[in-house]
């Protein structure tokens, strides 16, 4: 690879961490960093000096809110002193859309941040962590990736974390980018990219405190009920909408009276393509709900909206502000 590249990595603990606990036969989050850097075959080969560090050892179901707040100052403190080239994270996929978009908000700096994982765990035949790792500090070294913010990189393929969603339970290849595919793949040791890399916004700042956001999906037959329950107990609600940002009209003056004093972001539960603006206009439609006040998400999916919102609220931003960032984050 040319000139030594250094790559720090973070290891968070997941599916690709985990073996058998002889307590109770299931696999449990127990192997280091280490333990799973001696696991990948030929990586020393790559002539990439690892500096590692054991974060976190808990299931990606289990990472807060405050552990990837304390992750995001921590890679700002290493790559602020510009000799690391790029940064892995390894953790649990069960979260790694929403890690991997929370990072990329508030990530300010020019080297790339890799999040990885594995569907299979050691003790499985056919293991993917390895492999993904490999990959993984592959692309935080290339200097192709420069700029890119955060990226996923499973199954030899590199994906954008504006993009990427997890599409399957189990399947190797569950990360995709169902709207304009990966950025690139990994093949034969190196890194292959396609054409467009993604446009990055200005990085936000670290929320100064915690906000509490909701998500509430509407389903067929919402009578209201259960989305009265949020009123009073949070400082910002998403809705996940039905379509390109629909609601039964039986939840429609509960969104009006909760848009009246938080912000609440509509976006779409489908998860692929845009919340409208101004298509239909039937009471709860998306024109009927902007038009009450709620911020549309464009193309975010409402988990993306949720930490948009949650570190937005936390970083003391008014409804305005949140409008506007949501105009310029969303397509």
């Amino acid at each position: 690879m040319g000139v030594a590249k250094t790559v720090a990595i973070y290891s968070l603990g997941g599916t690709i961490a985990m073996t058998t606990d002889p307590a109770t036969g299931g696999v449990v989050p127990a192997l280091s960093a280490h333990d799973l850097l001696a696991a990948v075959p030929g990586l020393e080969s790559q002539g990439v000096d690892l500096r590692v560090h054991d974060f976190r050892r808990v299931p990606g179901a289990s990472l807060t809110f405050n552990d990837l707040t304390d992750l995001s100052a921590e890679i700002a403190k290493t790559l602020s002193g510009r000799d690391v080239d790029g940064v892995v994270i390894t953790q649990g996929t069960d979260t790694i859309e929403e890690t991997a978009f929370i990072l990329d908000i508030h990530h300010g700096h020019e080297q790339p941040v890799v999040v990885t994982g594995a569907m299979r765990n050691p003790t499985m035949p056919g293991a993917d962590g390895p492999a993904n790792l490999y990959a993984a500090v592959a692309a935080a070294a290339d200097p192709q990736l420069r700029g890119t913010g955060c990226l996923v990189v499973l199954g030899d393929e590199i994906h954008a974390a504006r993009h990427v969603r997890k599409s399957h339970t189990t399947s190797p290849a569950a990360f995709t980018s169902p709207s304009v595919g990966p950025l690139g793949t990994f093949a034969e040791d190196r890194v292959r990219l396609r054409a467009g890399l993604p446009t990055r916004r200005p990085a936000l700042p670290l929320p100064d405190q915690d906000a509490r956001v909701g998500l509430y999906t509407v389903t067929l037959g919402d009578g209201g009920d259960l989305l009265e329950l949020w009123e009073g107990r949070c400082e910002g609600l998403v809705v996940a909408a039905f379509g390109v940002g629909h609601v039964p009209a039986t939840t429609v003056e509960t969104l009006n009276r909760m848009a009246r004093n938080i912000p609440v972001v509509l976006s779409s539960r489908i998860g692929n393509g845009p919340v409208l603006r101004g298509t239909y206009s039937f009471p709860g439609s998306e024109k009927d709900l902007i038009g009450r006040g709620l911020i549309p998400a464009g193309d975010l999916s409402p988990y993306q909206a949720r930490l948009l919102l949650g570190s937005l609220i936390g970083g003391g931003a008014d409804r305005d502000t949140i409008a506007d960032e949501f105009a310029s984050r969303a397509y």
